[in-house]
């Protein structure tokens, strides 16, 4: 059998647990069973193969020169019980600046591994989760997301918003809660076995290894799924379920993995959901961040005397906030009419703009072209994701001070190596960076 055949065998096996797993809502008993070796050859080439050794020090390139013995031992182990899941190599990574972010990095086989499983989780748990989840699922982006906030927005014209950010989440996850969470929808003795082992792992920091009590497995495949089937049960089906028919006008949640923006028409409904918001997520072990969760007032400037306010009519400047990078706020048209627009948050831009110093300094010696093509990537990805209608300006201010910072770090070469902006602008119609393109996401 080819790999393409193979990988069409898996999918028609996939919709199959999809279509058991819609036909019966409740627990699943058996799924192991559908992981065998070729389960795995796919769940490998799912794999991305470009990651850091965990703590085993093999590469994706090593595993995969004796592919198939290696499947089978892990098939073998996963099956009998014996597989012993690594401890994640633990590295810290600078985040915005002031705090540094834990970032996790699994052993390669520990990876295919999780894939198997992912693989399984998510074939049952799509049939559960909502539309107003859009992180880490398939066929939905964080555009998508920001798109139907923005069309929410508009429909309500504006109303108020809640941003919802949970602490630490993924160091601060209940293993306990997930477990409960788990068990009410799968009860594969196998499956939750490897996921528990994978929780309680721990971490390889300075040579030690740390048990945890909480937090998902950093850096694993399975870690966004058992994220988005908690926060489905926390925050999504009880916003469904309960918040919705209570309301006394329009209510909507977007949710992009744990990032959270509930947009609601009148401020009656935002204050007595973000009365309640804390005590829901305590009541799972999980915790909002006091000064960036926030109730933002964001009535369309041209409304400023609705009278359903709690403080009565009269005006009221519209406030912004921030989701996936941007931050939403009000803006005219070229019609003169009021949209909600995105544009580049100031975290974002100032952590963008550090990136490209930080690497044209660390890289200025290395050859103009090399440079130029590194420096390209890095611009067209940002133009890729932040390229949205309304944000063209932020995106040109990002050109401009990527040439700058550019020219300043080429002039540090040597103390004979000043560029004029003239001699700049000379190698620009050499090695010419890449510009904005058109909008590229509405």
């Amino acid at each position: 059998m080819t790999e393409t055949e193979s990988s069409n065998d898996i999918s028609r096996r996939l919709d199959q647990i999809a279509r058991a797993a819609r036909a019966r809502p409740g627990a699943i008993t058996t799924l192991a069973h559908h992981i065998d070796l070729a389960w795995l050859r796919e769940a490998h080439r799912r794999t991305r193969k470009d990651g850091a050794c965990g703590v085993d020090g093999r590469s994706s390139g090593e595993y995969a020169m004796k592919l198939e013995d290696n499947l089978r031992s892990l098939l073998d182990r996963a099956k009998s019980g014996t597989y012993r899941a690594p401890p994640v190599r633990r590295v810290h990574i600078p985040k915005d600046g002031k705090e540094t972010r834990p970032l996790g990095i699994p052993t390669f086989e520990d990876k295919v591994l999780q894939r198997a499983v992912a693989m399984l989780l998510e074939a049952v748990y799509e049939q559960d989760f909502l539309d107003c989840s859009f992180g880490f699922r398939p066929g939905r982006s964080a555009q998508q997301a920001l798109s139907v906030l923005q069309t929410a927005a508009v429909n309500s014209a504006g109303g108020w918003a809640i941003e919802v950010d949970i602490r630490k989440f993924f160091d601060s996850v209940d293993h306990a809660v997930l477990r409960e969470v788990l068990r009410r929808r799968v009860r594969d003795g196998v499956i939750l076995r490897l996921i528990g082992k994978w929780l309680n792992a721990g971490v390889l920091e300075d040579g030690a290894v740390k048990r945890l009590d909480s937090g998902t497995p950093q850096g694993g495949v399975i870690s966004p799924m058992l994220a988005n089937i908690l926060l489905h049960e926390v925050l999504d089906a009880w916003f469904q379920d309960e918040v919705k028919p209570r309301l006394r006008g329009q209510g909507t949640l977007v949710r992009y993995a744990d990032d959270a923006v509930m947009m609601f028409s009148t401020e009656a409904d935002a204050k007595r959901v973000f009365d309640v918001l804390p005590k829901r997520f305590a009541k799972y072990g999980l915790t909002l961040h006091p000064e960036k969760t926030k109730l933002v007032a964001f009535e369309r400037p041209d409304r400023p005397y609705r009278t359903d306010r709690d403080d009565g009519p009269g005006p009221l400047r519209p406030g912004t906030f921030d989701f996936l990078g941007f931050t939403i706020h009000w803006g005219k048209g070229l019609d003169g009419k009021w949209l909600v627009q995105t544009r580049t948050s100031k975290s974002r831009f100032q952590r963008t703009l550090k990136a490209i110093a930080t690497w044209c300094q660390m890289h200025r010696h290395h050859a103009i072209g090399d440079q130029q093509r590194a420096l390209n990537q890095k611009l067209r990805g940002h133009y890729a994701y932040f390229g949205r209608r309304g944000n063209s300006g932020r995106l040109w201010d990002v050109y401009a001070r990527a040439v700058g910072t550019w020219r300043r770090w080429l002039s540090r070469r040597s103390h004979r190596a000043q560029i004029t902006w003239s001699a700049m602008t000379r190698l620009l119609e050499r090695y010419p960076l890449a510009r904005p393109r058109a909008r590229i996401v509405s």
